[in-house]
């Protein structure tokens, strides 16, 4: 069941696609790819950067930040040859805060790209609005605080006329939403999520690890009632997104939640994240509300990713857990239907186009799989250097970013 599609365009334009849940509308992809076959074109990209290619008509946005987090960056590339069109420095931070593992960087939130606008997210280090035609700055944000601790993670959603932020941090916790054209707070809800974490002295443990996550909100329409899901630490919780209200929450013990939810046939699957991923499926109303913790469905406690987020393809449930065991879940009822080890930890979420997923690890190797009840691999790829950001695809493009390169991937004779 693919996700509410919350632009009605074309291209790759969000985290996770044009319909917020990892499904592309490409046709004519390549199934095997290297370093040389099928490369349309491959680009070196400056810095450092996790954050999801963002492609409209013929532009290709993605952000980057120096290793040491003092400058953040955005380049425009021309989608058919990969030239450099645009390149700007944002941003600057005198003293970011350390990122403490290689597995986030200070560029990894995906932003979100319209015809003529692009929105670039950099979480508490800010946001930036420019003119897709002229490359000129429209509106810009550097007072929304946040201290990520780790570095920030969650990407821009789009809403109607706003652009919806999560900011997760070890001392704050809260959902803003940013006028399109102005950049103006058109609403921030504070999240109230009770946490239990303070040690003797009355201090939060590990300076707020706790407290932290890096997801990103997805939308749900039960009903025709539109809910935006947003799991942070302790709990997932559902907002009206016209105004930030809460509608309900389900609360659990896990926290640095970057996993996506998913939404298939009613039911929304959510992942509890660290201390011990579960997935656990809730039955959505327009009625629902209040604490829902206890109205589980089913759960699935077996190789669960903290990082990546599921995709769903012909009305099943797929994963990649962080050390890279690709597992499908029958959404009627959390079976396991497969789990397949394969060659390296993941942290990419993955995308289902053409008929077929396809999964990336952080060795580069990329999983292209046949949808189904069983495991079928079509082919298996590698490109240099390791993969941390999420495929992208549109039309018969398929865009890779490896650590220092940005690839189209294109049938070529």
């Amino acid at each position: 069941m693919r996700g509410a599609d919350v632009t009605g365009q074309a291209g790759w334009n969000q985290f996770r696609g044009p319909h917020g849940n990892g499904h592309g509308d490409a046709a004519g992809l390549p199934v095997q790819w290297s370093d040389t076959e099928n490369v349309a074109w491959k680009v070196a990209i400056p810095h450092q950067g996790w954050s999801t290619p963002l492609i409209f008509e013929n532009q290709v946005w993605l952000t980057t930040a120096t290793e040491d987090g003092k400058e953040y960056w955005a380049y425009c590339l021309d989608r058919s040859t990969g030239k450099i069109l645009h390149e700007v420095k944002l941003f600057t931070s005198e003293a970011p805060e350390p990122l403490g593992n290689a597995l986030n960087s200070y560029a990894s939130p995906t932003g979100f790209l319209e015809n003529g606008r692009v929105y670039l997210h950099f979480g508490s280090y800010g946001t930036a609005c420019l003119d897709t035609t002229t490359f000129k700055e429209l509106w810009r944000r550097t007072d929304l605080p946040c201290r990520h601790y780790r570095g920030p993670g969650s990407s821009v959603f789009p809403w109607k006329e706003t652009l919806i932020l999560t900011m997760d941090g070890v001392d704050v916790q809260y959902l803003a939403a940013l006028d399109k054209k102005t950049g103006a707070t058109v609403w921030k809800t504070d999240r109230n999520t009770e946490f239990d974490d303070l040690d003797a002295a009355g201090k939060p443990m590990m300076e707020g690890d706790y407290r932290k996550a890096y997801s990103t909100p997805i939308l749900i329409d039960p009903g025709g009632k539109p809910q935006l899901v947003s799991t942070g630490s302790r709990a997932t919780v559902a907002y009206d997104p016209d105004t930030g209200k809460e509608l309900w929450r389900a609360r659990y013990t896990g926290f640095s939640n970057a996993s996506l939810p998913t939404w298939v046939d009613g039911l929304l699957v959510l992942n509890t994240g660290h201390g011990k991923a579960i997935l656990r499926a809730y039955r959505i109303t327009p009625e629902t509300t209040g604490d829902i913790t206890d109205a589980l469905v089913w759960e699935q406690t077996k190789y669960i990713p903290t990082r990546s987020s599921p995709v769903v393809a012909e009305g099943l449930i797929y994963v990649m857990a962080d050390n890279g065991f690709l597992s499908a879940v029958d959404p009627k009822n959390g079976e396991l239907l497969f789990s397949e080890r394969t060659g390296g930890s993941c942290s990419s979420s993955p995308l289902f186009a053409d008929g077929k997923l396809v999964f990336c690890n952080e060795r580069g190797e990329s999983y292209v799989l046949q949808p189904g009840r069983t495991y079928h691999e079509l082919a298996r790829n590698s490109l240099p250097e390791g993969i941390m950001a999420g495929p992208a695809a549109t039309g018969s493009d398929l865009f890779l970013r490896t650590k220092t390169h940005l690839y189209c991937i294109r049938k070529l004779p």
